[in-house]
């Protein structure tokens, strides 16, 4: 299949390796013609690294990068089946893109968009073939991470959404298919898991080690919110987080935080500026938390609650069936436990109740429960 990536930045490159990697001919394309070699020789050095430690041979790795050519201009694409677009998080930008591809593409190209929280149906209206216009939304690491959320919009071709999903299992994916709503599965659901953290250390209830560090021994997820929030880059989190929250007409549940505005506003990035909840600069100590057995119970048990309360939600809705929705947060997010099975383990009278003391003590919409949690048992 001749695939084309367009965007080289860590998303496209990634998506580039592993369609490279199953014998797809690829095409990567970047506004900024030194991205893309950048990029390259990027991905040169990470294959290196695989041969090194015998993960992928020699052969391997030259069959992978022979696959991938630089595309000048997105006129490149003509003889593509496949487009998948990974640039910023822009719609009028993305739809822009998206309208000069179709001059240029065949008939029955497939136009995607990796976007992680933009509508697809709303990037798909503006063109002449909505009907084959679909998200594939990959994680990142793109190579590493399983998972891959497929989302027909409401224009998509009926058969479209199994076609891309049978495609990403045959490049080893685990595939998800999800409604076009905003966030998908995994970044809704996963909404609280920063949000509740950032309110709790707003409140001075607890610090970010101390939060991070009772999710980790409690819950046994691998790393805390605030840990995570750096890793992702405060400020592409708190993005999402602020479209989630437009998109759903500002429901009080998807409110950012006002702290991570600041944090994003002083350029306090996280690791890819050397500070962000954390100070990663050379030398630097990370801060030991001060444990506190009764503190620590009570912002898993608050966390917890917020996230299973999202599943359970998410499956009234039917954003996914149930077994993809546990699939979608163990797999491209790397949760310990699906939410659901958790919710029936700690018990959902537990988490109700959780749920209904914070209501009653903030008298706020965020804390409302979803109507199908009190029915569960």
């Amino acid at each position: 299949m001749n695939v084309g990536i367009i965007g080289a930045g860590t998303m496209g490159i990634g998506i580039a390796q592993v369609a490279a990697t199953n014998g797809c001919k690829v095409w990567v394309y970047d506004a900024n013609a030194k991205q893309v070699e950048t990029a390259t020789v990027g991905l040169e050095k990470t294959l290196t690294k695989l041969v090194d430690k015998q993960k992928i041979s020699a052969e391997k790795m030259t069959e992978i990068l022979a696959n991938i050519s630089i595309a000048t201009e997105l006129k490149d694409f003509k003889d593509c089946e496949l487009i998948i677009e990974a640039i910023i998080e822009n719609k009028e930008i993305k739809t822009k893109v998206f309208t000069e591809l179709e001059n240029y593409v065949s008939e029955s190209c497939v136009l995607s968009s990796n976007t992680s929280s933009i509508s697809i149906t709303s990037l798909g209206a503006e063109l002449k073939k909505p009907e084959r216009f679909i998200g594939i939304h990959f994680f990142n690491p793109a190579p590493l991470m399983p998972l891959v959320e497929v989302i027909p919009s409401l224009l998509t071709e009926k058969t479209l959404a199994e076609k891309i999903y049978n495609l990403m299992k045959e490049w080893g994916k685990t595939p998800v298919i999800a409604k076009d709503i905003p966030g998908f599965i995994v970044n809704r659901i996963a909404r609280p898991y920063y949000g509740e953290g950032l309110r709790i250390v707003e409140e001075n209830i607890a610090t970010p080690e101390q939060v991070d560090d009772a999710m980790k021994t409690l819950g046994n997820f691998k790393m805390g919110p605030f840990e995570l929030m750096d890793l992702i880059g405060v400020d592409v989190n708190f993005a999402v987080t602020t479209t989630v929250y437009k998109d759903y007409f500002y429901d009080p549940k998807y409110k950012p935080s006002l702290l991570q505005q600041r944090m994003s506003e002083a350029k306090l990035h996280g690791r890819k500026t050397g500070k962000g909840f954390y100070d990663y600069s050379e030398g630097a100590e990370k801060p030991v938390a001060q444990k506190d057995n009764a503190l620590y119970q009570q912002i898993f048990l608050r966390i917890i609650s917020m996230l299973i309360n999202e599943a359970v939600e998410a499956k009234r809705l039917g954003v996914a069936n149930d077994e993809d929705i546990e699939l979608a947060m163990q797999k491209g997010v790397n949760y310990p436990k699906g939410l659901l099975s958790w919710g029936k383990e700690i018990g959902y009278a537990k988490i109700s109740e959780t749920l209904q003391n914070l209501y009653e003590e903030y008298q706020e919409e965020r804390y409302r429960q979803s109507p199908l949690l009190r029915k569960m048992n």
